[in-house]
């Protein structure tokens, strides 16, 4: 099922553009603690600012994703700070590891910035009793190409071009490939010095799938959370790969843009055949996710992203990090405070929160059908 069909797809990508441009109405914790109350970023009136449903006070834990990370971090924040008693405590492990996790039965939900494989959805019914894991997408962000190259303030990719310098096929920063889609630019004659993750990473997975999508063959591998390309050097999780490239001259990585901004690292623009590069901006990756469909079925809210798109500013080098729950089968103890924290981040003040540090608020449609699932969950 499409997010959008036909007349709507203009409607709704102003929608998500719209909303991406009004991150500044971003919550915080009020001092109220009772089971509704509101969040409010600025010392005015909390009054008028959102509620938050804090439903019973518990504990959850939680792990996986590090593309996620940060948004986590505004979130358990804004959410214990208004629910007191309540503590969320989540794990930046990788998608991967924090999949493993879940199916192990030690945390109440998953980040994953890839959905379930088929193969992780059986596993899932162990521990989900009478029912099975779903994704449900909560954190949209765009993966940006950093890069910190001498003499060199903006560039431009494609997905060949990337592909090849992740495999280590292009060495240089001055090779033709990338020197034709910089004309004018005074590329070094330097060695290239590629970082990638070394954990099972969804990031890794969406980079992969744009590669297979729109490289034309320059990628030979399947689309995987595990690095498989050849060369190049390693680091743990989204902060280790922006640290190397903030620390390492000539150099390039694939981090969210909410790591690219905090590191302020510099991102490439990319030739997607569009009449010009398109930039890494949350505006620009909005529009992809507005024509977004949903590939999952059922309760399953996993969508199926257009890596190869051509369209006028539209950025196509996204992910989506759905957090993984059981659909039935979540234990009862922490069952009403899940229901409640996931309120809160599907919530237009808790997209709006994320948005304020560099990830993309989900289009409205998106967000309704996850806000129709949470309180089914059982």
């Amino acid at each position: 099922m499409k997010l959008q069909r036909n007349g709507r797809s203009k409607a709704l990508a102003i929608g998500a553009v719209a909303l991406v441009s009004s991150l500044s109405l971003a919550a915080c914790g009020s001092d109220n603690n009772n089971g509704s109350t509101t969040a409010s970023g600025s010392s005015g009136s909390a009054a008028a600012a959102p509620a938050i449903n804090c439903g019973k006070s518990g504990s959850l834990i939680a792990a996986g994703s590090t593309a996620q990370g940060t948004a986590i971090d505004v979130w358990k924040t804004n959410f214990s700070g208004a629910c007191s008693g309540t503590t969320i405590n989540y794990q930046g492990v990788g998608s991967g590891a924090g999949i493993q996790q879940f199916n192990q039965g030690k945390v109440q939900f998953a980040g994953s910035d890839s959905a379930l494989k088929p193969a992780e959805v059986d596993a899932s019914k162990a521990v989900c009793t009478g029912g099975q894991a779903i994704d449900l997408p909560m954190a949209g962000g765009l993966i940006s190409l950093v890069f910190n190259v001498e003499g060199v303030d903006s560039l431009v990719l494609d997905a060949p071009t990337a592909a090849k310098i992740f495999d280590s096929q292009i060495t240089k920063w001055n090779d033709p490939a990338i020197a034709a889609l910089n004309p004018g630019a005074k590329l070094p004659d330097a060695d290239i010095q590629s970082f990638h993750r070394s954990d099972d990473s969804g990031t890794t997975d969406n980079l992969t799938k744009y590669f297979a999508a729109a490289g034309n063959g320059a990628w030979a591998y399947p689309s995987s959370k595990t690095w498989a390309a050849k060369g190049g050097q390693s680091a743990t999780g989204s902060a280790g790969v922006a640290a190397q490239v903030k620390q390492v001259k000539n150099s390039i990585s694939y981090v969210e843009l909410a790591f690219a901004q905090t590191n302020n690292l510099k991102s490439a623009a990319i030739n997607t055949g569009a009449s010009k590069p398109v930039e890494a901006t949350a505006a620009n990756a909005a529009t992809t996710f507005a024509k977004a469909a949903i590939s999952g079925t059922g309760s399953d809210l996993a969508l199926k992203l257009d890596y190869a798109t051509k369209d006028e500013g539209a950025y196509p080098l996204v992910l989506v990090t759905y957090e993984i729950v059981c659909d039935k089968g979540n234990k009862a103890e922490t069952l009403d405070t899940l229901k409640a924290f996931l309120g809160y981040t599907i919530s237009d003040a808790g997209q709006k929160a994320a948005g304020d540090k560099g990830y993309v608020p989900l289009p409205k449609e998106l967000t309704d059908k996850v806000k129709a699932v949470i309180p089914t969950l059982a």
